[in-house]
Protein backbone atom coordinates (compact mmCIF):
# COMPACT_ATOMS: atom_id res chain seq x y z
CA UNK A 1 0.00 0.00 0.00
CA UNK A 2 1.34 3.41 -0.96
CA UNK A 3 1.99 5.99 1.75
CA UNK A 4 -0.78 8.27 0.44
CA UNK A 5 -3.21 5.34 0.53
CA UNK A 6 -2.30 4.69 4.16
CA UNK A 7 -2.92 8.35 4.99
CA UNK A 8 -6.36 8.22 3.39
CA UNK A 9 -7.25 4.97 5.18
CA UNK A 10 -6.25 6.42 8.56
CA UNK A 11 -8.34 9.56 7.98
CA UNK A 12 -11.36 7.57 6.79
CA UNK A 13 -11.13 5.33 9.86
CA UNK A 14 -11.03 8.39 12.11
CA UNK A 15 -14.00 9.95 10.33
CA UNK A 16 -15.97 6.76 10.91
CA UNK A 17 -14.96 5.98 14.51
CA UNK A 18 -13.63 9.30 15.81
CA UNK A 19 -10.47 7.68 17.19
CA UNK A 20 -8.02 4.85 16.65
CA UNK A 21 -5.02 3.23 18.32
CA UNK A 22 -1.63 2.51 16.78
CA UNK A 23 -2.38 -1.20 17.03
CA UNK A 24 -5.75 -0.81 15.29
CA UNK A 25 -4.17 1.05 12.38
CA UNK A 26 -1.27 -1.40 12.24
CA UNK A 27 -3.69 -4.30 11.82
CA UNK A 28 -5.90 -2.41 9.35
CA UNK A 29 -2.97 -1.36 7.15
CA UNK A 30 -0.87 -4.51 7.61
CA UNK A 31 2.20 -2.47 8.54
CA UNK A 32 4.30 -2.09 11.68
CA UNK A 33 3.33 0.12 14.60
CA UNK A 34 6.44 2.21 13.90
CA UNK A 35 5.18 2.90 10.37
CA UNK A 36 1.79 3.92 11.78
CA UNK A 37 3.51 6.26 14.26
CA UNK A 38 5.37 7.98 11.41
CA UNK A 39 2.19 8.28 9.35
CA UNK A 40 0.25 9.77 12.24
CA UNK A 41 3.12 12.16 13.02
CA UNK A 42 3.03 13.37 9.41
CA UNK A 43 -0.75 13.83 9.42
CA UNK A 44 -0.56 15.59 12.77
CA UNK A 45 2.09 18.03 11.53
CA UNK A 46 -0.17 18.82 8.57
CA UNK A 47 -3.12 19.58 10.86
CA UNK A 48 -5.22 16.61 9.72
CA UNK A 49 -5.66 14.84 13.06
CA UNK A 50 -4.85 15.16 16.75
CA UNK A 51 -2.32 12.85 18.39
CA UNK A 52 -3.25 11.35 21.74
CA UNK A 53 -1.62 8.78 23.99
CA UNK A 54 -1.57 5.50 22.08
CA UNK A 55 -3.14 6.76 18.87
CA UNK A 56 -5.08 9.61 17.27
CA UNK A 57 -8.49 11.27 17.27
CA UNK A 58 -10.42 13.10 14.58
CA UNK A 59 -9.89 16.79 14.09
CA UNK A 60 -13.12 18.54 13.11
CA UNK A 61 -13.64 19.61 9.48
CA UNK A 62 -10.69 17.58 8.20
CA UNK A 63 -10.88 16.17 4.66
CA UNK A 64 -10.67 12.47 3.92
CA UNK A 65 -7.74 12.62 1.54
CA UNK A 66 -5.16 15.00 0.15
CA UNK A 67 -6.98 14.99 -3.19
CA UNK A 68 -10.27 15.82 -1.47
CA UNK A 69 -8.73 18.53 0.68
CA UNK A 70 -9.21 21.26 -1.93
CA UNK A 71 -12.86 20.42 -2.51
CA UNK A 72 -13.66 20.11 1.18
CA UNK A 73 -11.79 23.25 2.26
CA UNK A 74 -13.55 25.56 -0.18
CA UNK A 75 -12.21 28.68 1.49
CA UNK A 76 -8.91 29.61 -0.14
CA UNK A 77 -7.37 30.90 3.07
CA UNK A 78 -8.29 27.70 4.89
CA UNK A 79 -6.55 25.62 2.21
CA UNK A 80 -3.40 27.74 2.52
CA UNK A 81 -3.60 27.53 6.30
CA UNK A 82 -3.66 23.74 6.17
CA UNK A 83 -0.85 23.51 3.63
CA UNK A 84 1.38 25.69 5.80
CA UNK A 85 1.31 23.22 8.69
CA UNK A 86 4.00 21.01 7.09
CA UNK A 87 6.56 23.78 7.73
CA UNK A 88 5.71 24.29 11.40
CA UNK A 89 7.71 22.39 14.02
CA UNK A 90 8.14 22.66 17.77
CA UNK A 91 10.61 25.30 18.90
CA UNK A 92 10.47 27.59 15.86
CA UNK A 93 10.38 31.37 15.98
CA UNK A 94 7.90 32.78 13.46
CA UNK A 95 7.21 36.19 12.02
CA UNK A 96 3.52 36.47 11.11
CA UNK A 97 2.14 39.71 9.70
CA UNK A 98 -1.40 41.06 9.69
CA UNK A 99 -2.91 39.17 6.77
CA UNK A 100 -6.12 37.21 7.26
CA UNK A 101 -4.39 34.23 5.65
CA UNK A 102 -1.98 34.21 8.58
CA UNK A 103 -5.02 33.94 10.86
CA UNK A 104 -6.01 30.79 8.97
CA UNK A 105 -2.58 29.25 9.64
CA UNK A 106 -2.89 29.79 13.39
CA UNK A 107 -6.34 28.22 13.44
CA UNK A 108 -4.78 24.94 12.28
CA UNK A 109 -1.80 24.77 14.65
CA UNK A 110 -1.53 21.51 16.61
CA UNK A 111 -2.93 22.30 20.05
CA UNK A 112 0.27 21.36 21.89
CA UNK A 113 2.69 23.12 19.51
CA UNK A 114 5.49 25.12 21.16
CA UNK A 115 6.38 28.29 19.24
CA UNK A 116 7.48 31.90 19.55
CA UNK A 117 5.23 34.03 17.33
CA UNK A 118 6.20 37.64 16.58
CA UNK A 119 3.58 39.77 14.88
CA UNK A 120 2.33 43.28 14.18
CA UNK A 121 -1.22 41.95 14.30
CA UNK A 122 -2.60 42.47 17.84
CA UNK A 123 -5.86 40.72 16.99
CA UNK A 124 -3.89 37.49 16.72
CA UNK A 125 -4.03 37.39 20.51
CA UNK A 126 -7.62 36.17 20.49
CA UNK A 127 -6.69 33.23 18.27
CA UNK A 128 -3.45 32.20 19.95
CA UNK A 129 -4.93 32.20 23.48
CA UNK A 130 -5.99 28.55 23.17
CA UNK A 131 -2.38 27.46 22.53
CA UNK A 132 -0.76 27.18 25.94
CA UNK A 133 2.78 26.69 24.62
CA UNK A 134 2.94 29.65 22.24
CA UNK A 135 4.77 32.80 23.29
CA UNK A 136 3.18 35.72 21.45
CA UNK A 137 5.14 38.95 20.97
CA UNK A 138 3.32 42.01 19.60
CA UNK A 139 5.51 44.56 17.84
CA UNK A 140 5.07 48.19 18.87
CA UNK A 141 4.14 51.06 16.60
CA UNK A 142 1.05 52.94 15.50
CA UNK A 143 -2.11 50.85 15.42
CA UNK A 144 -4.32 51.22 12.35
CA UNK A 145 -7.89 50.09 12.99
CA UNK A 146 -8.72 49.64 9.29
CA UNK A 147 -5.96 47.09 8.72
CA UNK A 148 -5.70 45.88 12.36
CA UNK A 149 -1.90 46.08 12.33
CA UNK A 150 0.86 48.19 13.85
CA UNK A 151 3.17 50.04 11.48
CA UNK A 152 5.77 52.77 11.49
CA UNK A 153 9.39 53.20 12.52
CA UNK A 154 8.88 51.61 15.94
CA UNK A 155 7.38 48.48 14.37
CA UNK A 156 10.24 48.13 11.92
CA UNK A 157 12.88 48.70 14.62
CA UNK A 158 11.21 46.17 16.91
CA UNK A 159 11.27 43.57 14.12
CA UNK A 160 15.05 43.90 13.76
CA UNK A 161 15.49 42.77 17.38
CA UNK A 162 14.53 39.19 16.45
CA UNK A 163 15.68 36.45 14.11
CA UNK A 164 12.84 34.30 12.81
CA UNK A 165 13.19 30.79 11.44
CA UNK A 166 10.24 31.45 9.12
CA UNK A 167 8.33 34.53 8.03
CA UNK A 168 4.80 33.69 6.89
CA UNK A 169 4.16 36.69 4.67
CA UNK A 170 0.70 37.68 3.55
CA UNK A 171 0.54 39.25 0.11
CA UNK A 172 -1.64 41.85 -1.55
CA UNK A 173 -0.14 40.95 -4.92
CA UNK A 174 2.66 38.79 -6.31
CA UNK A 175 4.10 38.79 -9.81
CA UNK A 176 6.66 36.34 -11.20
CA UNK A 177 8.82 39.17 -12.62
CA UNK A 178 8.16 42.13 -10.31
CA UNK A 179 7.89 40.22 -7.03
CA UNK A 180 5.55 40.96 -4.17
CA UNK A 181 3.93 44.32 -3.45
CA UNK A 182 1.58 46.02 -1.00
CA UNK A 183 -1.27 48.51 -1.11
CA UNK A 184 0.14 50.65 1.72
CA UNK A 185 3.73 51.89 2.03
CA UNK A 186 3.77 51.36 5.80
CA UNK A 187 2.73 47.72 5.37
CA UNK A 188 5.47 47.19 2.78
CA UNK A 189 8.10 48.66 5.14
CA UNK A 190 7.17 46.30 7.98
CA UNK A 191 7.24 43.31 5.62
CA UNK A 192 10.72 44.36 4.44
CA UNK A 193 11.95 44.55 8.04
CA UNK A 194 10.63 41.06 8.74
CA UNK A 195 12.23 39.69 5.57
CA UNK A 196 15.64 41.05 6.60
CA UNK A 197 15.42 39.27 9.96
CA UNK A 198 14.17 35.89 8.70
CA UNK A 199 15.95 32.71 7.61
CA UNK A 200 13.13 31.50 5.35
CA UNK A 201 10.39 33.48 3.58
CA UNK A 202 7.11 31.70 2.90
CA UNK A 203 4.75 33.82 0.82
CA UNK A 204 1.01 33.22 1.12
CA UNK A 205 -1.26 34.12 -1.79
CA UNK A 206 -4.59 32.85 -3.05
CA UNK A 207 -5.09 32.61 -6.80
CA UNK A 208 -6.60 36.10 -7.04
CA UNK A 209 -3.27 37.66 -5.93
CA UNK A 210 -1.16 35.96 -8.61
CA UNK A 211 0.14 37.95 -11.57
CA UNK A 212 -0.82 41.25 -9.94
CA UNK A 213 1.09 44.26 -8.62
CA UNK A 214 0.33 47.06 -6.18
CA UNK A 215 2.02 50.43 -5.76
CA UNK A 216 4.60 49.60 -3.06
CA UNK A 217 7.20 46.94 -3.74
CA UNK A 218 8.02 44.61 -0.87
CA UNK A 219 10.65 42.28 -2.38
CA UNK A 220 11.79 40.64 -5.57
CA UNK A 221 10.69 37.10 -6.35
CA UNK A 222 14.23 35.89 -5.56
CA UNK A 223 13.68 36.72 -1.88
CA UNK A 224 10.91 34.11 -1.56
CA UNK A 225 11.75 30.52 -0.65
CA UNK A 226 8.25 29.03 -0.75
CA UNK A 227 4.96 30.14 -2.31
CA UNK A 228 1.81 28.61 -0.81
CA UNK A 229 -1.42 29.08 -2.75
CA UNK A 230 -4.88 27.54 -2.73
CA UNK A 231 -4.10 25.88 -6.07
CA UNK A 232 -2.64 22.47 -6.75
CA UNK A 233 1.10 22.83 -7.35
CA UNK A 234 0.56 21.48 -10.89
CA UNK A 235 -2.06 24.12 -11.76
CA UNK A 236 -1.37 25.96 -15.01
CA UNK A 237 -1.98 29.30 -13.24
CA UNK A 238 1.37 28.76 -11.47
CA UNK A 239 3.31 28.25 -14.70
CA UNK A 240 4.96 31.68 -14.54
CA UNK A 241 6.33 30.89 -11.07
CA UNK A 242 8.13 27.71 -12.06
CA UNK A 243 11.92 27.51 -12.42
CA UNK A 244 12.41 30.65 -10.35
CA UNK A 245 14.18 28.98 -7.45
CA UNK A 246 11.16 28.84 -5.14
CA UNK A 247 9.09 25.89 -3.96
CA UNK A 248 5.42 25.82 -4.95
CA UNK A 249 3.03 24.29 -2.44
Amino acid sequence: MLKEERFNTILKKLKKDGKGTYETFSSLLAVSVDTVRRDIDFLYQNGLLIKVRGGAILRSKDPLSFQERTSVATNAKDIIGRKAQKFIKDGLTLFMDGSTTVDAITHHFPLDISLKVITNHPNLTSIVTKYKNIELIILGGTYHADTAITTGVDTCVDATKYIADIYFMGNCAIDSKLGTSAVFREDAEVKQAMIKSSKKIIALADHSKLGRTEAYKVAGIEAIDVLITDLASSDIKLEDFRNLGLKLV
